[in-house]
């Protein structure tokens, strides 16, 4: 593994290369130019405008190619923003080349993807986390710790509900095939709710019974679906998801709990009932989830310190959705 750190101006740093040069790239880049440790050098894309884009407005260097870009930049740090179809080819080319990881989610797109990554990461001796942003909404934590704390008394279920114009341009075309995406809106965004419900009650998903629709303007993927799941841990809950056209966004979760409710907009506001009414909780604003991301990366690196969102944990996502996928296809409830 190459040597973890490089003597820069602000001291000790690591270098951050982009595999990928699209939006979500973009947030990162934003978030790395706000932190001392960590220096952007360069990123990759296909597309040698938007890689070129991409570079002028960050300062850094340009690649069509990320195995070029891996090798003649010698990142410390690579960040994995590709389609879902290619996150195990780029993942196990920057563990080998001796990179740390930070993969956006889901983290492949089959838990035997998952695997493989994690050989090859724990082969190489390199850290990786995935970019679960869940876990980071001042929001979502603040009603974590009222679960832990107890004040409702015992949470019973969970009811998950996004809808949005999901075949709106400009969507990507790769999202709308399978074999590239893994799955439609419960891939994409279904993974989300998944991450939602495993953090907030500190357990895992072990029963899914799933059913979809696929009625979409294009693509092979699921546009709508209604999933029930069972917690290790006794809770259960309802994700509900649709991607047509003409809809009301919603992106809520409602919390269930034996003495009240509380209402989770992740990233917008927390609210609870304790009598018939929602009234607003207030709730510190801590630093952008993606800068607390690479907070984590840096501390896994430095002090062994696992991230929540850890290899096995993020292939327990993967994992989930590929059961409702089986669900769905049978008829039957899955076990994960």
């Amino acid at each position: 593994m190459m040597d973890s750190r490089h003597e820069g101006e602000r001291g000790m740093e690591y270098r951050v290369a982009l595999i990928g040069g699209g939006s979500i790239a973009v947030s990162h880049l934003e978030a790395l130019r706000t932190m001392d440790k960590l220096k952007a050098v360069a990123v990759a894309d296909i597309s040698r405008e938007r890689a070129e884009l991409v570079a002028a407005q960050f300062g850094i260097n340009a690649y069509t190619d990320y195995r070029e870009m891996v090798e003649r930049e010698k990142p410390d740090i690579a960040v994995v923003t590709l389609p879902h179809f290619l996150h195990k080819e780029a993942s196990v080319f920057a563990a080998e080349s001796g990179c740390h990881l930070l993969l956006e989610k889901p983290m492949a797109l089959n838990a035997g993807e998952c695997d493989a990554i994690i050989e090859a990461v724990r082969r190489a001796g390199v850290k990786l986390m995935v970019g679960h942003t869940q876990h980071y909404f001042a929001q979502n934590r603040a009603a974590k710790a009222m679960i832990a704390e107890g004040k409702l008394g015992k949470l019973v279920a969970i009811n998950d509900a996004r809808h949005v114009d999901y075949y709106r341009d400009p969507r990507p075309p790769w999202f709308f095939e399978k074999a590239k995406a893994g799955g439609g809106i419960f891939m994409n965004l279904g993974s989300h709710s998944v991450d939602k419900i495993q953090y907030l009650t500190d357990s895992r998903i072990v029963q899914v019974k799933a059913s979809f629709s696929h009625y979409g303007p294009k693509g092979d993927v699921e546009a709508s679906g209604l999933a029930f799941l069972r917690t290790d841990s006794g809770v259960v809950a309802t994700v509900s998801q649709s991607g047509y056209p003409g809809g009301v966004p919603r992106n809520e979760t409602e919390l269930l709990f034996t003495g009240g409710m509380l209402k989770l907009l992740s990233g917008v506001s927390l609210w609870i009932s304790e009598g018939g009414q929602y009234r607003e909780v207030e709730v510190r604003q801590e630093e952008k989830p993606f800068v607390l991301q690479f907070r984590d990366l840096v501390r896994y690196i430095e002090e062994d310190v696992e991230p929540y969102s850890s290899m096995e944990y993020s292939r327990s996502v993967v994992a989930v959705v590929e059961s409702m996928y089986r669900s769905h296809e049978t008829g039957a409830e899955m076990s994960v």
